[in-house]
C-alpha cells in the first residue's frame, strides 16, 4: 500500500516541529549547565510543570495566547519561532532533496538517502540551536558541535557502506583520496598527542582564567568579543594555540610523505583507501579538520594582526562539525560565503541606523546552509573554473 505524499510531508513537518520544541530546551538549558532531560518542562516564572497538552508544538503557544496557563506570565515568541522554523526547514530540505532534486545524485530515500537526510538535519538543527544561543549569550556550546561531528562520521560511513556496490559515491558524500586520507590519519595522531601534552601540562591552555583576577571583573568578560580584555596578552595566548597545533601539522605532513613516497606503503595505503567506507569516514574527518582549520587560521592571524581575540573557539568547532557533514571543499566555500551575510547585516544596520552587534556564528550557519542547498551549482562552478 502506497502512503499518500501529503501524509509523508505532514509527518516530516510535524517531526521538525517536535525537534524544534526540543531545541528550545537545548537553547535554554545547555548554556546554563542544566539537564536536558530532568526535570520536565516548567514555566520559568511560576515553576509549574507544563502539562502534556500544553506542550504541543506550535498549537499550545497559539491556544494559550503566548501565556502560562497558571500564572499568565508571557511566553517568549522564540519558542514558536524556533518550532516553526525547524519544522519548515525539515520540510523544505526534504522537498529539495527528494522532490525538486537540488542534488542530482542524492541516494534514493528508501536506500541510504534517509540516513543522509537525518545527518544533514542533525547539523541544521544544531546550527539553529547554536545560532540562537550565540545571539543571546555570545557562546557556542562545544558539546553541540562534538555531537554533530560524531553522528556525522558514523552516519556518512554507514551511507558509504550501503552504497559500496552501487558505483562511485555521490558527490554529496565527503570522501578522501590516498593523499587526504594520509593527512587525516597523521593529523588525528597529532591531535591525540597534543591533547595528551595538554593534559600533562606540557602545553599551556590559551586564555586560562587568572585565579588572582577580580571575580567581578571576570564575570563581565562574557558580554561580547568586542570588549577588550586587558587581562590577557592576546598575541601570546594564540601562540599557545599554535604550539597545540604544531604536532597536528607536523604528523599530517609526515604521514603524507610516508604514504606517497615509500613504494610498499603507497600500494598498501591506496588499497585501503579504495574501500568506500574508509574513504567516506576519513573524508568526513578531513572535512572536520579543514572546517576547524580555516576558522582557526583566521582566529590566529587575526589575533596576531590586531592584538585582540579574533573569532571564538566555538566558531572553530562549529565549522568543524559542518565540514564533517559537507566535506572539506564545501566547508571552505561556506566559510567564504558567510561574510556576505555579515555584510548584508552591517548594511541593514547602517541604513536603519541600528547599532546592535551580533556574533559571527549565525552568519557561518547561513553560509553553511546555503552551500548545502546549492551544492550542485557550486560543484558545477568548480568544474567549470578549475576542472576539479
Amino acid at each position: 500500500m502506497t502512503v499518500p505524499e501529503w501524509i509523508i510531508l505532514a509527518f516530516v513537518f510535524s517531526m521538525g516541529c517536535c525537534i524544534g520544541s526540543f531545541l528550545n530546551v537545548v537553547i535554554y538549558r545547555l548554556p546554563r549547565e542544566k539537564s536536558l532531560v530532568f526535570p520536565g518542562s516548567a514555566c520559568p516564572a511560576c515553576g509549574t510543570p507544563i502539562r502534556f497538552y500544553d506542550n504541543i508544538p506550535l498549537v499550545s503557544w497559539l491556544v494559550l495566547g503566548a501565556k502560562c496557563r497558571d500564572c499568565r506570565a508571557p511566553v517568549s515568541a522564540r519558542y514558536f519561532v524556533i518550532e516553526c522554523l525547524t519544522g519548515l526547514t525539515f520540510l523544505g530540505v526534504f522537498v529539495a532533496y527528494f522532490h525538486v532534486g537540488v542534488v542530482r545524485d542524492m541516494p534514493a530515500l528508501l536506500t541510504a538517502g534517509w540516513v543522509l537526510y537525518v545527518v544533514h538535519m542533525i547539523l541544521i538543527s544544531a546550527m539553529i540551536a547554536s545560532s540562537a544561543i550565540d545571539l543571546e549569550l555570545w557562546i557556542i556550546p562545544l558539546s553541540i558541535c562534538w555531537f554533530v561531528t560524531g553522528t556525522s562520521v558514523v552516519g556518512i560511513t554507514a551511507v558509504a557502506g550501503a552504497l559500496a556496490n552501487a558505483g562511485p559515491l555521490p558527490s554529496i558524500i565527503p570522501k578522501a583520496g590516498p593523499g587526504t586520507g594520509a593527512l587525516t590519519v597523521g593529523a588525528l595522531t597529532g591531535l591525540v598527542l597534543s591533547l595528551i601534552l595538554l593534559g600533562l601540562g606540557k602545553i599551556k591552555r590559551s586564555y586560562e582564567p587568572d585565579p588572582k583576577a577580580d571575580p567581578k571583573k571576570t564575570a563581565t568578560l562574557e558580554s561580547g568579543p568586542f570588549d577588550d580584555d586587558d587581562q590577557y596578552n592576546h598575541r601570546k595566548e594564540v601562540c599557545y594555540e599554535v604550539l597545540f597545533l604544531a604536532p597536528v601539522i607536523v604528523l599530517a605532513c609526515a604521514a603524507y610523505w610516508i604514504t606517497q613516497s615509500v613504494p610498499g606503503v603507497q600500494v598498501w595505503w591506496t588499497g585501503i583507501m579504495a574501500k568506500s567506507s574508509v574513504a567516506a569516514a576519513l573524508g568526513s574527518v578531513w572535512g572536520y579538520l579543514i572546517g576547524c582549520g580555516v576558522v582557526w587560521a583566521t582566529r590566529i592571524f587575526g589575533t596576531l594582526g590586531f592584538g585582540k581575540e579574533a573569532m571564538g573557539l566555538g566558531d572553530v568547532h562549529l565549522m568543524g562539525a559542518v565540514g564533517a557533514v559537507i566535506g572539506a571543499k564545501m566547508v571552505t566555500v561556506a566559510f567564504f560565503i558567510a561574510p556576505f551575510f555579515g555584510l548584508s547585516w552591517a548594511l541593514f544596520h547602517l541604513f536603519f541606523k541600528k547599532t546592535r552587534q551580533i556574533p559571527y556564528g549565525p552568519f557561518l550557519s547561513l553560509g553553511s546552509f546555503t552551500v548545502m542547498i546549492f551544492h550542485d551549482w557550486i560543484v558545477q562552478r568548480f568544474l567549470m573554473l578549475y576542472g576539479v
